[in-house]
């Protein structure tokens, strides 16, 4: 039962940490119809942003200002090169993002280098949030923090600790979602960007600078990449790679849930962050199921390499399993109200 909670958890926290990358993507597309290719690179400055000023004025000062400053530079990319090529249509947007997302990457290598850094957590993040014990005697429980040593140390009780950077995450995302939501529906702001957003020339004639919400949203959506990266690289690593590693998962996230659906992108995020968790933690092959169940396929199909592969070696591929699914299936995504 721990292992169910704590892979649940596990799950869930990096379920949102994809939603609050995933969601700034799709503000930037719902309002603008773009598919910015450089959205995790502004994912990793932020996590190097941060990791510079986390040095000079704290971590939780840097986890303002690091997303505020690579929206800064979201902004000023919007302004000066994506409205340019905006009007010659997606194939531009999508190649001046793309040689983005190399230009930030060959810069980072040129500052930070090439190899991890050692982004440290504060004091408040360093070790567990809480430890799931389960005694033989006590049954199953938890307690904040870490469990005493000689607690763990029995032989007739386990404990699993729930590292703080991950309730961090869930937490910082839960607020940002809120957040989100108020602003879009409670606030004279978001109406005005749904307004650009469904009528862009009534908005205008209303008096609305139309490029400026453009460039405010589009602003926005990186510095919740950023924010995310903040989070992502104090809990995870900080590289020149982590943009790589979550760059397609997060147009698995946005397509699966539907193309600018808010909604979507959370309800896809939590799904296939826990489905590729429990994936991983389960070391089970497809033969060791069919045996367990009484099943035999026959020596050649028993013994084929792709029997033997276990659950956790093709979690990697599952969310674009999954992707094509749906593709196939409900191709404006689950939440979705357009398709492509």
């Amino acid at each position: 039962m721990e292992f169910f909670i704590i892979s649940m958890l596990n799950g869930l926290s990096y379920g949102l940490l994809l939603f609050m990358l995933s969601s700034g993507l799709t503000l930037i597309f719902s309002m603008m119809g773009v598919l910015n290719f450089a959205h995790a690179s502004f994912y990793m400055l932020g996590a190097y942003f941060a990791y510079t000023l986390a040095g000079v004025i704290g971590f939780w000062p840097a986890l303002v200002v690091a997303p505020v400053l690579v929206a800064g530079l979201g902004a000023l990319f919007e302004k000066f090169s994506l409205r340019k090529v905006h009007r010659y249509g997606h194939v531009p947007e999508l190649l001046v993002t793309f040689g983005l997302s190399y230009i930030i990457l060959e810069v980072v290598q040129l500052i930070w280098g090439r190899t991890a850094v050692e982004f440290q957590p504060p004091d408040l993040l360093r070790g567990s949030a809480f430890t799931v014990i389960k005694s033989a005697s006590d049954g199953l429980y938890a307690v904040w923090g870490s469990a005493a040593s000689e607690l763990c140390g029995k032989p007739d009780v386990a404990c699993t600790p729930f590292p703080a950077t991950r309730a961090a995450i869930m937490v910082i995302a839960i607020l940002m979602l809120v957040s989100v939501w108020l602003l879009l529906t409670r606030t004279r702001i978001g109406y005005v960007i749904q307004a650009a957003l469904t009528h862009p020339d009534m908005a205008e004639a209303l008096g609305h600078n139309v490029p400026r919400v453009f460039m405010t949203v589009f602003a926005a959506g990186t510095g919740l990449a950023a924010l995310a990266g903040v989070v992502g690289g104090v809990t995870f690593v900080t590289e020149p790679a982590m943009a790589a590693t979550v760059g397609s998962i997060i147009f698995v996230v946005v397509v699966v849930g539907g193309m600018g659906s808010l909604a979507g992108a959370f309800v896809a995020s939590l799904l296939i962050g826990v489905v590729q968790t429990f994936a991983i933690a389960f070391d089970y092959s497809l033969k060791g199921m069919f045996q367990s169940m009484g099943v035999s396929l026959g020596s050649a199909i028993d013994n084929s390499t792709l029997m033997n592969l276990t659950i956790s070696q093709v979690a990697p591929i599952l969310p674009y399993l999954f992707l094509v699914l749906i593709l196939i299936f409900r191709p404006r995504g689950l939440l979705g109200t357009r398709e492509g």
